[in-house]
């Protein structure tokens, strides 16, 4: 069994599903494919649940109609069929009718969550209609009944695939089976969501707790590159990457992937690739265990990052103040990316401020506190990074940036610095040009 995951923007259009509905049938081998919501639904969701905080029945309304509009308009031109357009169509009016009844409801996060995976349900709905339309069999299942995973930071694997087994036993067999990324249930069986993104790591939840063959995460870039392609020219896609690498380049910042995603098949060693909808014959990339080259690989940035400086002479050299610090932020659930010390002061960087005032308020009452905002963490990733005979010419960035912070040591796999986010661009270019463009001019 493989798991093929198809993002917002390789479903976004008519045109586009067709591409996803080639690459199904390319193969006969068994697949359960997860699919995000149409390209900017989700957006369109979260400003319904705007709306909805608000009270404002006007904009609800106007919200709704235009998302029944928008995917009807797909059915239409998707389906030839027009009895099963009907359908179909009186299939997504009984899920608008549905919102209009959620929306009418106070405003709560169970209601943010459920109206904001609409997007999946419903996209998954019209492409399962139109695969069997045109005569390919699949099942639609709904990952409500089985993406029960407790916590997003640690999915309970078991459960999913003891829900996920019963549930396709009790199905109608299929080799092919569509369902929904980003949605899922807590650990009260309340729907919820896998955060923005989402969709990534429900495929490779799934894929672990089926024990899948392989991941196949489908976007529309030929996999993850060397540096960010938005800022940077003459980027590269990387062919293999270790699950270590992969984890390090999502969490700081890599756009292809959710920072999870890797997490649930590390340890079953699932294969995950990365594969682009619109040149599917094109490599892409892959992320295993395997090691096929160390040293430097890639660069990516993490912004909207908060760096705090905390400084106190009376607790020099104090037993005890490291763990008082820490236990703030633990307190507050936030947590902390980077941090070095010196004898008498600590400084850290944070990527969620919204308990920031609270947490300074407490940590000030035995220390100076600075904070400053809009910086971004440049990370430098690859396998013994520090070894690479290049990785020196990383600091000559010193010359030209003014860099707030450097760690090494964490991970033998990341360099990370520190810059304003306005210098967030310069930096790529620079360091692109010192580590990459250089290496391929010596080979030429």
């Amino acid at each position: 069994m493989k798991v093929l995951k198809f993002g917002g923007t390789s479903v976004g259009s008519v045109e586009n599903l067709n591409k996803v509905r080639e690459i199904l049938t390319a193969d006969q081998e068994n697949k359960i494919v997860v699919c995000s919501a149409m390209s900017g639904v989700t957006d369109q969701l979260v400003r319904l649940v705007e709306n909805i905080k608000f009270d404002d029945a006007e904009a609800i309304t106007r919200n709704l109609h235009q998302l029944e509009s928008k995917h009807s308009d797909v059915i239409d031109e998707l389906i030839e069929d027009q009895e099963t357009r009907n359908a179909l169509k009186d299939g997504l009016s009984t899920m608008i009718t549905e919102m209009f009844e959620i929306a009418s409801q106070e405003y709560s996060e169970i209601i943010n969550s459920r109206i904001i995976t609409y997007g999946e349900t419903i996209l998954t709905y019209i492409f399962s209609g139109f695969l069997t339309s045109i005569g390919i069999h699949n099942v639609l299942l709904d990952a409500k009944e089985f993406m029960h995973v407790d916590s997003i930071e640690n999915p309970n694997i078991e459960k999913v695939g003891t829900r996920l087994n019963n549930v396709i036993e009790n199905s109608e067999q299929a080799s092919l089976y569509i369902t929904q990324g980003f949605v899922c249930r807590n650990e009260k069986e309340q729907i919820s969501h896998l955060k923005r993104g989402g969709s990534d790591y429900t495929s490779t939840i799934i894929g672990a707790a089926l024990n899948a063959s392989e991941v196949q995460i489908w976007t529309d870039i030929d996999g993850l590159h060397n540096n960010d392609p938005r800022y940077v020219d003459e980027t590269r896609p990387i062919s293999h990457l270790t699950y270590n690498e992969a984890a390090e380049l999502a969490y700081f910042g890599a756009k292809i992937l959710h920072p999870q995603t890797v997490s649930p098949v590390v340890g079953k060693d699932i294969p995950v690739l990365l594969k682009n909808t619109f040149a599917p014959d094109a490599p892409g990339t892959v992320i295993s265990n395997k090691t096929y080259q160390k040293g430097l690989k890639a660069i990516s940035a993490k912004d909207g990052i908060t760096a705090i400086k905390i400084k106190s002479n009376r607790m020099l050299m104090a037993h005890g103040y490291l763990r008082r610090i820490f236990e703030v932020f633990d307190n507050y659930h936030t947590s902390i990316d980077m941090i070095t010390t010196s004898e008498i002061a600590i400084s850290l960087t944070i990527d969620d401020t919204s308990n920031l005032d609270k947490i300074v308020k407490e940590i000030e009452t035995y220390a100076e506190v600075t904070v400053d905002q809009d910086h971004s963490i440049i990370c430098i990733v690859g396998e013994s990074v520090i070894n690479d005979k290049n990785s020196y010419k990383l600091f000559e960035i010193l010359n030209f940036i003014p860099v707030r912070m450097v760690s090494y040591g964490g991970s033998n796999n990341n360099i990370s610095i520190l810059v304003d986010t306005k210098d967030k661009i310069p930096t790529l270019r620079f360091l692109n040009e010192k580590l990459f463009q250089a290496q391929v001019e010596a080979v030429v």
